[in-house]
C-alpha cells in the first residue's frame, strides 16, 4: 500500500481508491461463480486467507512479538473480526453462489452501504450532510436500475432460493466488520491489525472446512483450483482489504460504504470484457445516477488519518 506523507494525500488517496477498490472487489463474485463444482467454499475461503497471511508475514515478521502481545489482549475481538471477514464474508459468499442469481445477490448487496450509514451514525456518531445523503440515494436508485435491467416490474418477480440466504447473512456481516473495524480501537497499524484479523479467521475457518471435507464429496484439487485461490487471495484478499481499512480510516464507514454500489457497473463491464456480454441502455443510465452520486456521497470533512 502506499503510504501517503499528508492529510491531504490521503484523501486524494482514499478518494481514488473509491474508484479502483471495487474494480477489485467484484472480481470475488466472478471467482465464486467459476468455483461452483471446482473448489469446495469452505477449501476456497481457507487456501484464500491462508495464502493472504503468507502475503503479509514478510511485512510483519520483525513485529511478531509485539503482535502476540496484542493479540493475547485483543483476542476476542481479532477472533469476531476474522469469523466476520474471513468465513461469514468468504465462505458464505461462495457457498450463496452456488444457487443463487446474478440479480437477487444485487438487491442484498445494495442494502449494505444503508445499513452501514445508519450504524454508523448510530455506533460510530458519524454525521452526513444532506449532499451526501442525497447523493447515496441516488446511487441506490442507480444500482436499482442497472438490476431491474430499466424494469421496476422485475423487481417484484424476484424469486428467493436458498443462496440468497447465505448472500443476505454474508451481507449482514460485512456492514457489522465495517462498523466494528472502526468501533474497537487498536495499537496496531493497518498491516499489522489484518495479519491478525486473518489469524482469527483462519482459526475460525478451520473447524468448518474440516467438518465440509468430511462431510461433501470434494473435487479433486486441480490447476484451475489453485488459480482461483491465488486470484481470491491476491485481489479481493491482500489488497482489497488493506484497501479497505485505510479507507475506513480516512472517509469513514458511510462514504467508504459508497464503494458497493458501483459493484454493479463493474459487474456489467467484467461481462462485458470476459464474458463478451455487450452492455445494455439501462447500464449507461444506472451508471449516469451512480457515477456522480458516489462522487457527491464521497465528498466532505474526513478524519485526520494516521
Amino acid at each position: 500500500m502506499i503510504a501517503p506523507t499528508s492529510d491531504a494525500q490521503a484523501l486524494r488517496l482514499a478518494r481514488l481508491l473509491v474508484w479502483v477498490l471495487p474494480a477489485l472487489w467484484s472480481s470475488n463474485y466472478l471467482i465464486a461463480r467459476a468455483a461452483s463444482g471446482v473448489v469446495s467454499p469452505h477449501v476456497l475461503a481457507l487456501g484464500r486467507w491462508a495464502l493472504v497471511g503468507l502475503l503479509l508475514l514478510p511485512w510483519v515478521w520483525r513485529d511478531l512479538a509485539s503482535l502476540a502481545r496484542v493479540w493475547r489482549a485483543e483476542a476476542a475481538r481479532m477472533i469476531v473480526l476474522g469469523a466476520l471477514g474471513m468465513w461469514v464474508c468468504g465462505a458464505f459468499v461462495y457457498q450463496g453462489a452456488i444457487t443463487t442469481s446474478a440479480i437477487n445477490i444485487g438487491l442484498i448487496y445494495a442494502a449494505s452501504p444503508v445499513g452501514i450509514a445508519l450504524a454508523g451514525r448510530w455506533l460510530l456518531k458519524e454525521k452526513a450532510t444532506l449532499t451526501q445523503r442525497l447523493g447515496m440515494a441516488f446511487a441506490l436508485l442507480g444500482v436499482l436500475v442497472v438490476i431491474s435491467r430499466g424494469d421496476p416490474a422485475s423487481l417484484l418477480a424476484v424469486q428467493l432460493v436458498p443462496g440468497d440466504l447465505w448472500i443476505a447473512v454474508a451481507a449482514t456481516g460485512w456492514a457489522a466488520y465495517t462498523v466494528l473495524l472502526q468501533r474497537w480501537p487498536t495499537t496496531l497499524n493497518a498491516r499489522q491489525r489484518l495479519a491478525c484479523i486473518v489469524a482469527g479467521g483462519l482459526l475460525v475457518l478451520l473447524p468448518f472446512t474440516a467438518l465440509e471435507v468430511y462431510l461433501v464429496p470434494m473435487p479433486p484439487l486441480s490447476g484451475q483450483a489453485l488459480m482461483l485461490i491465488v486470484l481470491a487471495a491476491l485481489l479481493p484478499g491482500f489488497l482489497s482489504y488493506q484497501a479497505y481499512s485505510f479507507m475506513l480510516h480516512v472517509l469513514g464507514a458511510t462514504r467508504t460504504a459508497v464503494m458497493l454500489y458501483l459493484a454493479p457497473l463493474y459487474g456489467a463491464f467484467n461481462a462485458w470484457w470476459i464474458l463478451g456480454e455487450a452492455p445494455a441502455w439501462f447500464h449507461a443510465a444506472g451508471a449516469a445516477l451512480i457515477l456522480p452520486s458516489s462522487y457527491l456521497a464521497t465528498r466532505g470533512s474526513v478524519s485526520r488519518p494516521s
